[in-house]
């Protein structure tokens, strides 16, 4: 049940804090501005860049573009444009791109002018957020080619960089995914240790319905089809099925077409680019790929001077 104006996929209506503030935040919310603030202060330090105020006049302007090196999907444009900013609003940052464009080896995201000594405190730091999130967007875009055609939706999973999760999980709508939940606190997972703790699926179940009525939507996460069976007994939206192969996820997507249409499935574990096809095909509704976040690499992006 993914909506394209919630930040969950799994989240039943638009959650709120409490202020009126939308979810998810906006691409340059509060944390954002304070992570890019860390990230400066570990690179420069309390000296500043010392190399460039030994060796570059105060007065000193030079321009440059910032530059795919291998075809990537964009994404982390305005928080690198946020970090030329914090080290000298006098740094003009230009681009015509946005976050989820395609870009082809060798074009150019941005161009950047200002005083010398500004772009290179700002360069690295830049180039690492940027680096890092086009790489998560650049990986969603292959997982994402790789179920076209399919009923199935790609999603993410908390497997985040800390720190990183707003816009990591921006990195993979770029890319054409989907967001799972964003956290602990919009949507209800049960998973195997809850139902240990709790005494038992149904225990569990319903003690997620007392306490949150309809506002979230409850999934549960089974990984035999004996448990699949007694999740939709009881009604759940969404069901994990974690770890099955995809001739096991086809039996369960049988069985729920046949006891409870409405529910949706969930492939989790194991999942990577060689199987994910194979994955989608079986007939669930979503394969959530920890990958995405936690193992993409960053791609090659650099500022080449004029």
């Amino acid at each position: 049940m993914p909506r394209e104006d919630s930040g969950s996929a799994l989240t039943k209506t638009r959650w709120d804090g409490g202020g009126g503030a939308s979810w998810p935040p906006p691409a340059l919310d509060e944390a954002t501005e304070a992570l890019i603030a860390l990230a400066l202060r570990e690179d420069l330090g309390p000296a500043g860049d010392v190399t460039s105020a030994a060796v570059l006049p105060a007065a000193a302007g030079c321009a440059g573009r910032i530059v795919a090196r291998e075809p990537i999907v964009l994404a982390g444009l305005e928080v690198a444009r946020a970090v030329f900013a914090r080290v000298d609003p006098a740094v003009r940052f230009q681009s015509h791109l946005i976050d989820g464009t395609r870009v082809a080896a060798g074009l150019s995201l941005a161009e950047v002018t200002g005083p010398a000594r500004a772009l290179l405190a700002a360069e690295r730091t830049a180039l690492n957020f940027l680096q890092r999130l086009s790489g998560v967007a650049t990986l969603t875009a292959r997982y994402v080619e790789r179920i076209a055609g399919t009923r199935c939706v790609l999603l993410d999973t908390r497997k985040t960089t800390p720190g990183l999760r707003a816009q990591e999980k921006a990195a993979v709508r770029a890319g054409g995914g989907r967001n799972h939940r964003w956290g602990l606190f919009d949507a209800i997972l049960i998973k195997d240790n809850h139902v240990a703790i709790a005494g038992g699926l149904r225990a569990a179940v319903e003690a997620a319905r007392a306490h949150a009525g309809h506002l979230l939507g409850i999934e549960v996460e089974v990984d035999t089809l004996e448990q699949l069976r007694e999740a939709l007994a009881l009604g759940v939206e969404v069901v994990l099925c974690d770890n099955m192969p995809p001739g096991k996820l086809a039996e369960a997507a049988a069985l729920r077409d046949r006891l409870r249409p409405a529910t949706r499935l969930e492939a989790s574990g194991g999942v990577t680019l060689e199987n994910v096809a194979e994955i989608a095909k079986s007939g669930v509704d979503y394969v959530s790929v920890g990958a995405l976040t936690h193992a993409a690499r960053a791609v090659d992006i650099g500022l080449d001077l004029d």
